[in-house]
């Protein structure tokens, strides 16, 4: 009996002795601890702040665990598992793929994404039907991408297919390229596919190279501790089925669809049946700021369609889609008010304005404003900086306008201050203002903006692309 007991009490003591796992320490720290990228798939500072797939899931999964989200980028796909590996973050959710070898000491997570590669080629051109039919013409990638791996696998199969490595450029590029027929083919991810075919709606599919790869975080599990990785399985189950991994993969990756003068009329029908309700409040408010109404209400049309109640995806609200954070700068009160939304959005511009160097003239003055209410000013500021730095005039939108989509590409966005931007986003924004405002001048109703000066104020709404925020989901 004696024994026994000296067993039992032997065998508690060293239960009580170990550490606590993993998910323990997050929970008692109040802190995870997340290593991402700074890319389209991962995280990037949006027009509203921080967006991107990986860092909307891992702010959830902070929420979930009600603990504080510290986010830091580094900027490889390599780099941010050895962050894992060497204990440093807690999980990468940095869009990496299953499919590679991991050190032993990390996991990864479930899926929520499958990608595979594609070979892309401009849908006005002749089809291949295989990768052999492709290889008699040219394909190029970028040199040590995947792409260039999945090239040599196949290389096993077909030993004289030929290909072009191009160490001074990156996939973006190249498929830009292909759209216009400068490139005849190239390999990309599907979701490389979906974000370059935003501003590239002419390149196709030609085959399908790979299988389906799925997108998953890498979570530290050393010394098979996984009660943090059942935790992360544990979440995914329940956003899978709550939809919001469906509803993510579709804003970031669905078919977005180019302004088009076929719904103009719908627009015309929209200005006998809405703008009549807003009109007064349009033109008082821009009277107000020394703005043109016409401007004022293209932009609320292209925001909301005169919908007050609209809601982004975002989580910014109103006629004018002011962030909550813009409308108490803007002291607009209740954003769902159209009055106060209003109002609140011509303050927003004509600070804008102010913020553009006065020796910028008109239109092109109207234009980088109406671009930074879309995508925030810092952004536009960088992509003024990539066309000085190429020999572009910084003053001249139309220059402008060609640095902006740049901004999603890894060789530009590294170089500026505030990092990777959706930057076709706002020159889409600016096409279709441009759009409503010469569909009201052909209806009768308006015309271009015309110059609007103001004093100069500093400033920007826009944060540090390379200093993550930290963010505190507390439980009451």
């Amino acid at each position: 009996m004696k024994l026994l007991l000296a067993l039992l009490a032997t065998l508690l003591l060293a239960t009580c002795s170990q550490p606590p796992g993993l998910l323990e320490r997050v929970l008692a720290a109040g802190e995870l601890r997340v290593v991402t990228r700074n890319s389209p798939d991962a995280y990037y500072l949006g027009s509203h702040g921080p967006e991107g797939p990986a860092y909307e899931l891992a702010s959830r999964f902070a929420e979930d665990l009600g603990v504080a989200l510290r986010l830091y980028t580094v900027r490889t796909r390599e780099a941010a598992i050895r962050e894992v590996a060497e204990g440093r973050a807690h999980l990468a959710a940095a869009g990496l793929t299953t499919g590679i070898d991991l050190p032993t000491q990390v996991l990864f997570g479930p899926g929520y994404h499958l990608v595979r590669e594609h070979l892309v080629y401009r849908r006005r051109a002749a089809r291949p039907a295989s990768i052999r039919e492709a290889g008699r013409g040219q394909i190029e990638v970028a040199a040590g991408s995947a792409h260039q791996r999945t090239l040599e696998e196949l290389r096993l199969q077909h030993p004289d297919l030929p290909w072009v490595e191009r160490a001074d450029t990156d996939t973006e590029e190249i498929l830009a390229g292909v759209s216009r027929g400068q490139v005849e083919y190239t390999l990309a991810s599907s979701t490389e596919f979906a974000l370059s075919r935003v501003v590239h709606p002419e390149l196709a599919i030609a085959l399908d190279l790979s299988p389906e790869r799925a997108v998953a975080w890498v979570v530290n599990a050393a010394a098979h501790d996984r009660s943090l990785l059942d935790r992360v399985n544990a979440f995914f189950v329940g956003v899978r089925a709550d939809g919001t991994v469906a509803r993510l993969l579709e804003r970031y990756y669905g078919d977005r669809q180019s302004f088009d003068y076929l719904f103009s009329r719908n627009f015309l029908q929209h200005v006998q049946s809405r703008l009549p309700r807003y009109l007064d409040w349009f033109k008082e408010a821009a009277d107000k700021h020394e703005l043109d109404w016409r401007l004022l209400a293209a932009m609320g049309y292209q925001e909301s369609k005169w919908d007050p109640g609209a809601v982004s995806f975002t989580g910014v609200r109103g006629l004018m889609q002011l962030t909550e954070d813009t409308a108490a700068m803007m002291r607009a009160g209740d954003r769902l008010d159209p009055r106060a939304s209003i109002f609140g959005g011509a303050r927003y511009l004509a600070r804008l304005m102010t913020m553009v160097p006065p020796r910028i003239p008109e239109p092109d003055r109207t234009w980088f404003a109406v671009a930074a209410y879309n995508v925030g000013f810092g952004h536009v500021e960088d992509a003024r900086i990539l066309a000085q730095q190429q020999g572009r005039n910084p003053d001249r939108w139309e220059d402008v306008r060609e640095f902006l989509p740049l901004l999603a590409q890894e060789r530009w966005y590294t170089r500026t201050r505030r990092g990777y931007a959706r930057g076709w986003e706002p020159v889409r924004y600016v096409d279709n203002v441009q759009a409503y405002l010469n569909i009201l001048a052909v209806a009768g109703i308006g015309a271009t903006p015309p110059a609007a000066e103001s004093p100069e104020l500093g400033g920007t709404r826009d944060r540090d692309a390379e200093q993550p925020p930290e963010r505190r989901a507390a439980r009451d």
